[in-house]
């Protein structure tokens, strides 16, 4: 309100109404029950524990809101109870996470509250340990050393901490011992480790039980059965059936043809009695000829045979067990004669490199094919394999080249495995093959591909220069040195700085680094190009955008807005000792320029002359009586205020607060002025005295000024305003700017102040109430009571009614708040 000018006044009188918003009450609670509660179980008396009346909660319309997920806890309004609406099964809730709760808020309406209530759900040992398998089964040898190891299934249990799994014990533990040993991850690996030697003549089968026991109550545990089989030690050689085998084979028989069979037989059982075959020959060349199967006994073709170079041929056959033991037996192979040249191939000149942009038709490899045989039998016909671009031409009589058919491409095959397969015309006829291998070597025709279209990383502010914020990755389908990407910081600005400024990119990694620190209150994201460049020549490239999100830290403290502190005057709020239990004070306002939960503010009371008599909104920061005021408290109370914001780590604030208990401002005033005068005479007296008397002469010239100017200048008006016939004018004063809803204060106020048109003869205040809420006054001057009690009568008498209309409906007369300026 802008100050009023007394007719009679030589001082300011400053009229000051402070406004405040009233928030949705919050609050917390937490509950602890165990896990498979029966559904209608009891949690907690959740009006009880939240100060609510049953019957608040009825009109309220309380109800449970869980968000997204299941209702698993449900409000009794009926009694204000919190009670089990499902089953809950911890280890399906929650797995192996501890602590296990349940989050969801109690919402009342009308007026709005809500309240946080946390359930955690303790563990009940309802699982028992339990193996994968049933059984397992080992098979040992007589002869294993002592001390062998054998792993063993661990077991699980879904229960946690000692419901969870504890221990193991082994059962009969007459040949084997139990060992268990810590892993990494905090589980146990267990292993059977043989003691006493086996023996299989005494035993061969033997049958171990493992348990796992869980440390709940009841005690809980699971089992598994451990089958042995105990092997037998090698003490028999292999027998064969016959001395000497016969077999006969055709000249040119494909490769594979069963030549004749050899069999040997071995006493022992098992592993021990399991044979092997092999050809002992050393001094010819049957083993590149024949070959035995190891297992069956079976002896086959593995080479060519020439029945005009050798017709008969001698294969020394060896039979061996696992243990070492062997016999040995012959066979004789005569061979039949046939047509037995086959085509010959030979490579005259070959490329085994050829470029993928080679043209169609390029000769690859000159091949020339011979055939001893005569007649049809030397007529021979090549051909290469299918599904390849290449073709086979003749060129002339035994001659072929091998010719590109189609284009190449290098990124689709980078290897041709080229087989050139003759035949000749005989009866039967024979062929011949080569198998080529050509690579196709790189040309950069492929451009660096990003993994995304567009990349977006996070990075908290305050970072330290040089961190890495993310990696930026491309490939290339090329190979070598065109598939070699380097990465590029393409040239841009941020708000007129280069982005290089603020960031860097590895030219062979992608990694992206800071090169500043960045402060989220100065800038909250920015955008910029990374150019991915293979080594070609010339080089291809493609780019992505890059978008980097500055994350808020809590590096900003709360600021008070409001009570401002001064530094040479004593600003008190004044409290009638009439005041009831609730009474509003006055209301710390502050605001922190973090943001999300890091500006999330909490109000406490830190220190004050009687704790007893005030307290402070944890939320709103409203200061509120919380008794009755009596005649025994002080006038004088001070109150320390600490504003705390919800940061990790938290920062905060302090603002003092004086508060006069008094019905009338003399009393005030004796309180304030001694302590006052005590104070001022401790210090230099004779320059205040100096700066007063300056200070009060300036005043009154400048209010001996001001009044004539109002004086002549409403003299003007009346006589202007009382030959016209002027409507009603309405007069609309400006709304502040901390009540506009985006500060802390959240409600919007509107005042109208109506005038009539003969209001040129009196001056329009506030009701007698307000008129006496701020006082400014002088302790140095006498006769301070005398003029008040003056002022206040003149005041009185020039009262008219004047309208005061909140736009938003809130009654602002049940908190008033008053204040007390005295300036030195």
């Amino acid at each position: 309100l802008p100050p009023m000018i007394s007719q009679t006044m030589g001082r300011q009188v400053l009229l000051l109404i402070s406004f405040l918003s009233v928030s949705p009450v919050c609050g917390q609670v937490s509950y602890s029950v165990p896990e498979e509660m029966s559904i209608g179980s009891l949690v907690g008396n959740i009006a009880q524990d939240l100060g609510l009346s049953v019957k608040r909660l009825k009109t309220g319309k309380g109800r449970v809101y869980s968000g997204d997920n299941r209702d698993f806890i449900e409000l009794n309004t009926e009694r204000g109870l919190l009670l089990v609406k499902e089953r809950i099964d911890r280890e399906a809730l929650c797995g192996e996470t501890t602590p296990c709760a349940l989050h969801f808020q109690i919402v009342l309406e009308n007026p709005m509250e809500f309240y946080s209530v946390t359930v955690e759900i303790t563990d009940i040992n309802d699982h028992s340990p339990s193996f994968e398998k049933s059984e397992i089964k080992f098979i040992i040898s007589e002869s294993a050393n002592v001390g062998a190891k054998f792993d063993l299934e661990r077991a699980a249990d879904l229960d946690v901490g000692t419901n969870s799994l504890q221990s193991y014990v082994l059962k009969p533990s007459d040949h084997f011992l139990l060992k268990l040993h810590n892993q990494a991850d905090g589980t146990k690996n267990v292993e059977m480790v043989l003691q006493k030697p086996l023996d299989r003549e005494k035993k061969e089968l033997m049958s171990l039980v493992l348990t796992a026991a869980d440390g709940g109550e009841p005690r809980m545990s699971g089992t598994m059965q451990i089958l042995i089989t105990v092997l037998d030690v090698n003490d028999n050689a292999p027998v064969f059936t016959m001395p000497v085998y016969k077999g006969t084979v055709t000249e040119n028989s494909p490769k594979g043809t069963i030549v004749t069979s050899v069999s040997a037989s071995d006493a022992d059982r098992g592993l021990n009695g399991k044979i092997t075959y092999s050809i002992t020959n050393t001094l010819d060349d049957v083993r590149q000829i024949f070959e035995v199967n190891e297992e069956s006994g079976e002896v086959r073709l593995t080479g060519g045979l020439d029945y005009e170079k050798k017709k008969h041929f001698q294969i020394n056959v060896r039979a061996r067990d696992n243990g070492g033991l062997t016999d040995s037996c012959k066979v004789i192979v005569d061979v039949v004669d046939k047509n037995d040249n086959e085509p010959i191939i030979k490579i005259m000149s070959k490329s085994a490199i050829i470029s993928e942009d080679a043209n169609i038709y390029t000769v690859v490899t000159m091949i020339n094919v011979q055939d001893p045989d005569s007649g049809e039998n030397g007529k021979v016909r090549c051909y290469i394999n299918d599904n390849i671009p290449f073709l086979l031409k003749s060129t002339s009589n035994n001659f072929y080249s091998l010719v590109t058919d189609s284009e190449l491409d290098r990124e689709r095959a980078s290897e041709y495995n080229i087989t050139v397969s003759c035949s000749d015309e005989g009866v039967p006829s024979l062929s011949s093959s080569v198998t080529l291998t050509l690579q196709i070597s790189d040309v950069n025709d492929n451009a660096p591909v990003f993994e995304r279209s567009s990349y977006e990383a996070y990075i908290v502010e305050n970072n330290t220069p040089g961190l890495t914020i993310f990696t930026v990755k491309a490939t290339d389908a090329d190979w070598n040195q065109n598939a070699r990407v380097s990465y590029i910081l393409e040239d841009s600005s941020v708000n007129g700085v280069p982005v290089s400024s603020y960031v860097s990119v590895s030219a062979d990694s992608g990694v992206i680094h800071a090169v500043r620190s960045f402060d989220y209150e100065q800038i909250k994201d920015f955008r910029f190009h990374v150019k991915a460049q293979d080594g070609g020549s010339p080089p291809l490239s493609s780019n992505v955008t890059v978008k980097i999100l500055i994350q808020d830290q809590n590096d900003n403290p709360p600021q008070v807005l409001y009570p401002v502190q001064t530094g040479g005057s004593v600003v008190a709020e004044m409290v009638p000792r009439s005041a009831e239990v609730g009474y509003l004070v006055t209301k710390v306002v502050a605001v922190d320029v973090d943001s999300g939960q890091n500006a999330w503010l909490s109000y406490k009371l830190q220190k004050a002359t009687d704790r007893a008599l005030f307290e402070v909104g944890l939320q709103n920061g409203e200061i509120r009586t919380i008794r009755q005021v009596t005649d025994k408290d002080a006038v004088k109370q001070r109150l320390t205020v600490i504003v705390e914001d919800n940061g990790q780590p938290s920062r905060s604030a302090t603002v003092i607060v004086n508060v006069a208990v008094a019905d009338s401002f003399p009393e005030v005033l004796s309180e304030f002025t001694d302590s006052t005068h005590d104070k001022e005479y401790n210090d230099n007296l004779t320059f205040y005295l100096v700066l007063a008397l300056a200070v009060v002469s300036f005043l009154f010239i400048t209010c001996l000024v001001v009044i004539i100017s109002v004086k002549i200048y409403r003299w003007r008006q009346s006589r202007i305003l009382y030959h016209s016939s002027l409507p009603v004018i309405p007069y609309y004063p400006p709304r502040y700017s901390d009540t506009l809803g985006t500060g802390t204060l959240q409600h919007v106020y509107n005042y109208e102040v109506c005038r009539t048109t003969d209001s040129r003869k009196s001056d329009c205040k506030f009701g007698r109430a307000a008129s006496q809420n701020v006082l400014v006054m002088d302790p140095s001057s006498s006769g301070t009571m005398q003029r008040i009690q003056d002022e206040k009568s003149i005041l009185d008498d020039s009262t008219h009614n004047c309208e005061l209309k909140n736009t938003t409906g809130a009654r602002m007369a049940d908190w008033k708040t008053r204040r007390i300026f005295f300036l030195f």
